[in-house]
């Protein structure tokens, strides 16, 4: 009954602010609006086995598919924590990026005081909507932010299905060496791979975390889930430097 009222809840601020935020592909040149996701590039699966194997890391986890997003999967399980612990964090923060890239994966790190205030203001702010690039447009993003995971749906599957949607993109914060070595471990994984692509999970990733952290755009977040009424999109495609179509 609980998560019957909670998607109710959110469906009903949903239609009211977000009726017109799914929007279709118009074609139009925009070559110096277009978003930081044009800027990233496809880097290939590395090939160094032997400097994560010293860093204790094991390929024994399933990749998109069969990927169960609601289940947390402890770190001991994807490294050897005991054999880290005396590494420099940019060591293991590299190691963790690399091992991840490709086929559904995406690693990252953050410094722990940014995870903490992520943290904080995702507990005050658990939902926010971002527009993803596809070329000539862009279709909405629904993010939701349960610490220490992040699931992100397409706002239309949401509105549809409430907490029933199954999430395209799923995120997982890891904070075992946040006190020792002033590092927070951040693993995505793609649920979806006909829905979402590496490249654009990482760009999700990075602008959702942009927007908690940046005091200027996280009063977009608290607009959204606090004042509602005086929420409007076109200020979070600006934020972006997207045109308003």
């Amino acid at each position: 009954m609980l998560q019957q009222r909670l998607s109710s809840r959110i469906s009903k601020t949903l239609n009211h602010v977000c009726s017109a935020y799914v929007v279709p592909k118009h074609s139009f040149t925009a070559l110096s609006s277009q978003p930081n996701l044009q800027k990233l590039q496809q880097r290939v699966i590395p090939g160094d086995f032997v400097r994560w194997g010293s860093l204790g890391f094991c390929r024994t986890s399933s990749f998109a598919t069969g990927f169960s997003p609601l289940q947390h999967k402890p770190l001991d399980s994807i490294m050897d924590v005991q054999r880290v612990k005396d590494r420099s964090p940019e060591d293991i923060a590299s190691a963790w990026d690399d091992y991840h890239l490709g086929r559904g994966h995406i690693g990252a790190s953050m410094k722990a005081k940014l995870y903490y205030l992520l943290e904080q203001r995702a507990a005050d702010c658990r939902y926010f909507v971002i527009p993803l690039w596809r070329g000539s447009g862009y279709t909405t993003m629904f993010a939701q932010v349960q610490m220490p995971h992040i699931l992100f749906t397409g706002l239309e599957d949401y509105k549809a299905r409430g907490t029933q949607s199954a999430p395209y993109f799923t995120v997982s914060y890891y904070n075992e060496f946040a006190e020792s070595k002033d590092l927070v471990l951040i693993r995505g994984d793609v649920v979806f791979t006909s829905k979402i692509s590496d490249t654009e999970a990482k760009w999700l990733l990075e602008t959702t975390q942009s927007f908690y952290l940046n005091d200027v755009r996280y009063k977009l977040v608290e607009r959204f889930n606090k004042e509602t009424h005086d929420f409007e999109f076109k200020d979070v495609l600006q934020a972006l430097d997207m045109p308003i179509l």
